[in-house]
């Protein structure tokens, strides 16, 4: 698929995956879901989910390694700085033929990499991240993906990227 392809995807999905309510209940059948899809699949990855900045959510699934910690870190700050995916600002970047730093910020603290996505609520905005790390940076974004539909009530298969 092309970029362009994907970010008009990335785009329905940030407009449709919203909640009307998020709260501390919210995060744990969230993230207990993204455990259970992970776990089901056999897949080694750190799973977070963070409400401004208070983390509400954390677990490292076997085959994960320590570094997917700083990479959760790292993916959400560019979901907190620009409210939106950080796939959808890596392909972003990746089309403009840009880095994080032609951007102005250190590669240390933001990703240009898929799998966090920010968690909105109608009527107030993006309130927190959801992140998965240790896949591919589109399976990553994917899963987070399906974990949210699953939780709102979407079909994914018209939400999907492919």
């Amino acid at each position: 698929m092309t970029i362009e392809h994907d970010l008009s995807r990335i785009a329905l999905q940030e407009e449709t995956l919203r909640f009307d309510a998020f709260d501390l209940s919210t995060a744990w059948v969230l993230g207990k879901l993204l455990h259970d899809l992970a776990s089901e699949r056999n897949l080694g990855v750190a799973i977070d989910i963070t409400l401004h900045s208070m983390p509400v959510f954390y677990i490292a699934l076997p085959g994960s390694t320590p570094d997917n910690s700083n990479w959760i870190r790292r993916k959400r700050n560019m979901v907190l700085r620009y409210f939106r995916s950080s796939y959808a600002s890596t392909l972003r970047l990746e089309q403009q033929g840009k880095r994080i730093e032609d951007n102005g910020l250190s590669s240390a603290d933001y990703a240009a990499s898929g799998g966090s996505f920010p968690i909105f609520v109608h009527g107030t905005g993006c309130i927190g991240a959801v992140t998965v790390s240790g896949l591919p940076q589109r399976e990553d974004h994917n899963l987070v993906v399906e974990a949210l539909a699953l939780t709102l009530g979407h079909e994914l298969h018209n939400l999907s990227l492919s």
